[in-house]
């Protein structure tokens, strides 16, 4: 008789705990990983949860220290957004909990890892590139490819009837059938009545931020420190509150975003399977963390280092968001972008007011910014003569080019 012991990827949500006791009446032993990445849950309740659904081993696993340093500092480091507009909240933490996943596997001797996420997503994907390259023998199940759970369970609908059946306590409801997917940093929606790009989601949707109408009447001031690329210092000018521990300045700055309603976005964007969706994701820290970087980036970083870092940050962002986080193209772009936030270092004044983010200035002791170079009231190294020289080398093939026009123009 084979192992049929499996690693099941265990939220607590509608389709895992489905999934759970769909996979022992297929006759697996499962062992339930949920992974603490800072989402707002029971854990204990999630406990007791699985194990009243038949799991045969739970372990709940406190991640979040590793997630902001191993996952989410790499992305501040490179700057990470997809399509302009999406800063990669959970897509950077599939790799996190994919990671987890396996080490229990190997740990239980479990041949068999499976996950809940859909056959139309971008999650599967991420969760099983993850597999294959940490565990190369894996036997993923994915139940929502299957035609045995597919044939039994159309859409949410039949699951929602599947749980009361066997006992299943619903976390959403029918009147409000949104997917959720939350961690330390992002909450996204996805789903019901938000699958119609033109519906406006209803105002009280986000949980994680105060809307910004609501949000205080009185901008907040603080400063942000970077050391090598990443946060090492936060610190808030009205109560004096500092945080220099990497969980705790992550969370720090959530709250801050929190109140003044900081990275809330309602997008559609291009899954890697070929669709688009509609998704609103609510993500405060990273959305300050990401300015805030960007602006220290820009005034330690040379120009043309810069260029190829920002080549490279458009790619790690793909890998990021089509599952290749462990991959070797991955791996090197990761190094790479580390290599070059040596420099990076400095202090962000900063402050938020109302859903916006504003720099207010900056220093460092690596600055590439020379106060008395660029001054209009100086005379300094730089000789405004030779400005016309270089202008006039990079005019010559604009005047090349429209002199080869005026000459067409006249044979024809």
């Amino acid at each position: 008789m084979p192992n049929k012991t499996v690693v099941l990827a265990y939220s607590g949500g509608l389709d895992t705990s489905c999934i759970l006791v769909w996979l022992k009446e297929e006759g697996y032993d499962v062992i339930a990983y949920l992974a603490n990445i800072g989402q707002d849950e029971d854990f204990e309740e999630a406990r007791q949860k699985a194990t009243n659904l038949g799991a045969k081993k739970v372990i709940i696993e406190d991640v979040r220290e590793n997630f902001v340093t191993e996952f989410m500092y790499p992305m501040i480091q490179a700057d990470c957004i997809y399509e302009d507009r999406y800063l990669l909240g959970t897509s950077i933490a599939r790799p996190c909990i994919a990671r987890g996943q396996v080490k229990v596997a190997l740990k239980e001797g479990a041949e068999y890892l499976s996950h809940g996420a859909t056959g139309k997503g971008n999650d599967q994907i991420r969760f099983e590139l993850s597999y294959y390259s940490l565990f190369p023998k894996a036997k993923v199940i994915a139940p929502w490819r299957m035609e045995s759970f597919i044939e039994k369970f159309k859409g949410r609908t039949d699951l929602f009837e599947y749980a009361k059946k066997n006992g299943i306590p619903l976390p959403v409801t029918p009147k409000n059938p949104w997917s959720t997917d939350e961690n330390l940093m992002h909450i996204s929606y996805e789903s019901g009545i938000l699958e119609n790009p033109k519906t406006e989601a209803p105002r009280d949707i986000c949980k994680r931020t105060t809307h910004p109408e609501d949000a205080p009447d009185k901008p907040e001031r603080f400063e942000i420190e970077f050391k090598k690329g990443v946060p090492i210092r936060v610190q808030c000018h009205s109560d004096k509150k500092s945080s220099d521990k990497p969980l705790e300045i992550y969370k720090h700055l959530n709250e801050i975003g929190s109140r003044h309603g900081i990275g809330r976005i309602d997008i559609v964007e291009n899954r890697f399977v070929g669709m688009k969706s509609r998704g609103i994701y609510e993500t405060p820290a990273g959305t300050i963390l990401r300015e805030a970087h960007l602006d220290i980036e820009n005034i330690t970083m040379d120009k043309e280092v810069r260029k190829l870092k920002q080549y490279l940050s458009n790619q790690f962002s793909q890998y990021i968001y089509t599952g290749f986080w462990y991959s070797p193209e991955g791996n090197f772009v990761r190094e790479s972008l580390a290599k070059s936030q040596e420099n990076v270092e400095g202090i962000v004044q900063m402050q938020v007011y109302k859903g916006h983010v504003y720099i207010l200035g900056r220093e460092s002791k690596t600055s590439l910014y020379n106060e008395e170079l660029v001054s209009m009231d100086v005379i300094s190294d730089y000789n405004p003569e030779d400005a016309a020289g270089f202008i006039r080398i990079n005019a010559l093939r604009l005047r090349e080019n429209t002199r080869l026009r005026q000459m067409t123009e006249k044979m024809q």
